[in-house]
């Protein structure tokens, strides 16, 4: 199960929030009123570290996985929506995410799932921001 990282800085106007568990780091960031505007699920281990990102103004962006190319670890969207390993494995460890968090970020993974062809990777592989690299108390 995901649980909270506390400590987070915020941006200005943006909320930032990180949850984690020892397969996958999601990073949301949400507006005052809750409206979540972005977030990265990162997922996978070590040198397969995948994300994948969504921007509300851009869309989807699948970053550490090259197209074509066949490499370790499970990705997001290989396999069809219902049975896809990495989204049933997010459902189980989001079940103790805050309801609102866990609906609007699994509507946007099974939306990506179900849109078909891949969403185009930024980088070859995922690299995090510094606040990202060091995880503070866990909630």
């Amino acid at each position: 199960m995901m649980r909270e990282i506390l400590g987070v800085t915020d941006e200005p106007r943006t909320r930032r929030r990180w949850f984690h568990d020892d397969y996958f780091d999601l990073f949301v960031w949400e507006t005052g009123g809750g409206e979540i505007t972005s977030f990265q699920l990162c997922y996978g281990i070590d040198s397969s570290e995948r994300a994948l990102v969504w921007l509300k103004d851009r869309g989807f962006f699948h970053d550490g996985v090259e197209t074509g190319a066949t490499g370790s670890g499970e990705t997001l969207g290989a396999g069809p929506a219902p049975g896809d390993p990495i989204i049933s494995r997010f459902e189980t460890a989001a079940r103790a995410l805050p309801d609102g968090v866990r609906r609007a970020v699994t509507a946007r993974i099974r939306e990506y799932i179900e849109k078909g062809p891949p969403a185009p990777a930024r980088r070859k592989r995922f690299r995090r921001a510094d606040w990202q690299q060091h995880k503070p108390e866990a909630h």
